[in-house]
């Protein structure tokens, strides 16, 4: 039986993983995941970052060789997949035919179940929100064998209750997606070098609105008047150039390495060689979506870069009324603890709101990056972090998370109530059981 983790490795817990190959199969491998056990949960391609994508038992449901495309309208974009099917593989068939993923997250190694359990969200959530509100339907099969088809006027609390619930209410079966309309696959992004969080915000908020993408890398080891310096990248769908899907080289980290590469001198050496390598202050250029969308998923395995104690992200959102004094103190206290992170990202959230019941994004501001696991130094930053975004009205992502206290979980996402009354009993991850049981 094969032992799969979650993506940063942390916290180690390996899960013995009972592959499901056949829809008609779901039942008896629930059965022989619950042998022994009271609970387990679906895992995907373990692209969650922490212990959302763990079950309390140690025993997961492994769906990704549920991967057929099951129906596809191309005249109207309308997609019908398993749950196992990935990102990558719809795209592979989409782009060619001039359709696209109407939402995305930075990485096209996740599946379409995970997109809907975690409802992921992208670089234009100002535009389309949240990967829920372009699903249209699904079937979700529970342990008792019941089956469910799902959507707004169908089963709705279960339908609501599933985009974004973290792989609890029951297994999906299959999905039905609305993809969106595309005339080429290349995208024309405009980087714009920025001299502090004040420019930021000034830029974005200038540019978000005339561009259907906008992410901004930041520096998060600069201070002083260059504290949040970076580079914002707002992008378009170019209107010609042709819907063929780059063959990418794609390069490898063989094995963990024994510790991880980044620390306070490379990491302060790395951030000033990245903000430095653009030299004007605007730059325009083409690219493939590949590398606009997916820059990592150039390189596989790359989470063993951090070492064998894995790694943390730490993903928040504050609301807009005050995201500038939050997002500057935050920064401020990463530059001030010696630690840091070399993938910071940061972008502005719009008010469209999701269907799913505990959807992550709400109008404001998102920071996200990521830390080798150094138990004091994380523990120390963490908590100094947690106050910020608690006092400022804001939320840590439970798809990133391996550490968010129960009382800040169930402060910022009052809904778990609803979706524990619905949740599949003999569903539980390491998740759920810290932040509602402890």
């Amino acid at each position: 039986m094969a032992t799969v983790l979650s993506w940063g490795r942390y916290p180690r817990a390996p899960q013995e993983a009972h592959v499901v190959a056949w829809r008609d199969a779901v039942s008896p491998v629930w059965c022989d995941a619950l042998a022994g056990n009271f609970t387990t949960l679906p895992f995907g391609n373990g692209r969650s970052y922490g212990d959302s994508c763990l079950a309390a038992s140690g025993q997961v449901i492994q769906t990704l060789a549920l991967d057929r495309l099951i129906a596809v309208d191309w005249e109207t974009g309308v997609l019908r997949a398993e749950p196992g099917v990935t990102l990558e593989q719809i795209l592979d068939v989409a782009i060619p035919r001039g359709w696209m993923l109407p939402v995305t997250p930075g990485t096209k190694y996740a599946t379409l179940g995970g997109a809907i359990a975690n409802d992921v969200h992208g670089k234009n959530h100002h535009v389309r929100g949240t990967f829920g509100r372009h699903v249209r339907r699904f079937m979700l099969v529970r342990s008792d064998g019941t089956r469910m088809e799902c959507a707004p006027d169908q089963h709705a609390d279960f339908f609501s209750a599933t985009i974004g619930g973290l792989g609890l209410t029951g297994l999906i079966v299959w999905a039905e997606i609305q993809l969106m309309p595309v005339q080429s696959s290349m995208i024309d992004v405009r980087s714009i070098r920025f001299a502090n969080l004040d420019e930021f915000f000034t830029l974005s908020e200038e540019l978000d609105p005339l561009h259907e993408y906008s992410v901004a890398w930041v520096d998060c080891q600069s201070r002083g008047s260059a504290l949040g310096r970076g580079i914002l990248m707002v992008g378009d769908h170019a209107p010609d150039g042709g819907l063929e899907v780059a063959a990418s080289k794609k390069r490898s980290v063989p094995f963990t390495l024994p510790v991880p590469i980044f620390n306070r001198a490379t990491l302060r050496v790395g951030n000033e060689l990245y903000y430095r390598r653009q030299k004007e202050t605007e730059v325009r250029t083409r690219t493939g979506y590949d590398a606009y969308f997916y820059p990592l998923d150039s390189v596989l395995h790359w989470n063993r870069i951090y070492g064998r104690a894995g790694f943390q992200q730490y993903q928040c959102v504050v609301p807009a009324a005050v995201s500038r004094d939050a997002i500057r103190a935050i920064l401020d206290a990463i530059a001030k603890s010696g630690g840091g992170s070399f993938l910071a990202v940061l972008k502005r959230c719009g008010a469209i709101r999701s269907p799913g019941l505990m959807s992550f994004p709400l109008e404001g501001a998102s920071l996200a990056l990521d830390f080798p696991q150094r138990d004091a130094l994380n523990a120390r930053l963490f908590a100094q972090l947690d106050t910020i975004v608690r006092e400022a009205g804001g939320r840590i992502y439970p798809a990133k998370d391996a550490h968010m206290s129960g009382a800040d979980f169930r402060g910022a996402y009052p809904q778990w109530q609803e979706l524990e009354a619905l949740r599949d009993p003999a569903l539980l991850s390491r998740f759920w059981e810290r932040t509602t049981r402890i």
